[in-house]
């Protein structure tokens, strides 16, 4: 009966299990990420891709599926393909992380390229999502967190509430919120402790006009992150460079085990 006799290269064990350990944490990422996927359409009672579906605007839980299921699926190959030495796996995983990494360099020359349009097209977004603000409560969260952090309202401003039924200064909106906007447009007031939800009706109505400035934020988001990107540039930077660097890593770590597999295989012989 043969048997094989090695001789050559080996493959090595050090950026083998830096593969593995670094896929091992992508791979739990991934799988608690879905976990909160699957969580949070459970409490909306939308378990199903109908309902789901329904809403015309961004739901962030989607945000939160792409990524856990992107993650999960590149730990996996990642893991399991530096731990089984499986050239096919490793060449996929390094293959996804090539093009996501290309795909965000190439969004990033295009947005500065094209940053009037890229302005304009963030605009309508924010919206569009603005006109279904009631429709869905983690879009309603994460509207309010980013009015709040921005110290914003609005996309260019308060007057696109407009664009939500409830919120809009027509004759035949009989909301209570009419002409108003979100609490998270207020300006805090240090002497409450507990949030005014109310402190926004009747803002925008010309009957109540006042000072606007003096009890909401009248800058608009968009303006609002152009103003913070400048003073938080660093940081931004550093987080880009930290991501970079991981996916270039990764593929290196991915093309140098594939490359001592060859070598290994091909030192093989009877």
């Amino acid at each position: 009966m043969p048997h094989y006799k090695y001789q050559g290269a080996q493959v090595s064990c050090l950026f083998k299990y830096i593969l593995f350990v670094l896929n091992i944490i992508f791979w739990l990422v991934g799988a608690g990420l879905l976990a909160i996927t699957f969580w949070a359409w459970n409490e909306k009672g939308v378990l199903n891709i109908q309902s789901i579906t329904e809403l015309n605007g961004l739901d962030p839980v989607w945000v939160i599926l792409v990524v856990g299921l992107l993650t999960f699926v590149l730990g996996f190959t990642g893991c399991i393909g530096a731990l089984r030495e499986n050239i096919c796996l490793l060449k996929f995983f390094s293959l996804i992380i090539g093009t996501i990494f290309t795909l965000e360099l190439a969004a990033g020359i295009l947005a500065f390229v094209f940053q009037d349009w890229v302005k304009e097209q963030v605009q309508n977004f924010i919206r569009d999502n603005i006109g279904v603000y009631r429709d869905d409560i983690d879009l309603q969260n994460l509207i309010d967190a980013v009015q709040k952090y921005m110290q914003c309202c609005g996309a260019a401003g308060p007057d696109d509430w407009n664009n939500n039924i409830y919120f809009n200064c027509s004759q035949e909106n009989s909301s209570r919120e009419r002409c108003g906007v979100p609490f998270s447009c207020c300006l805090p007031d240090p002497a409450q402790n507990v949030v005014n939800t109310q402190c926004g009706y009747d803002i925008r109505s010309k009957n109540t006009k006042l000072d606007d400035s003096m009890i909401i934020y009248t800058k608009g988001c968009v303006q609002a992150f152009e103003d913070w990107l400048p003073r938080n540039i660093y940081f931004v930077a550093g987080v880009f460079l930290v991501i970079a660097f991981l996916q270039m890593f990764s593929i290196y770590l991915a093309r140098s085990l594939i490359s001592d597999i060859k070598a290994m295989k091909a030192g093989w012989r009877y």
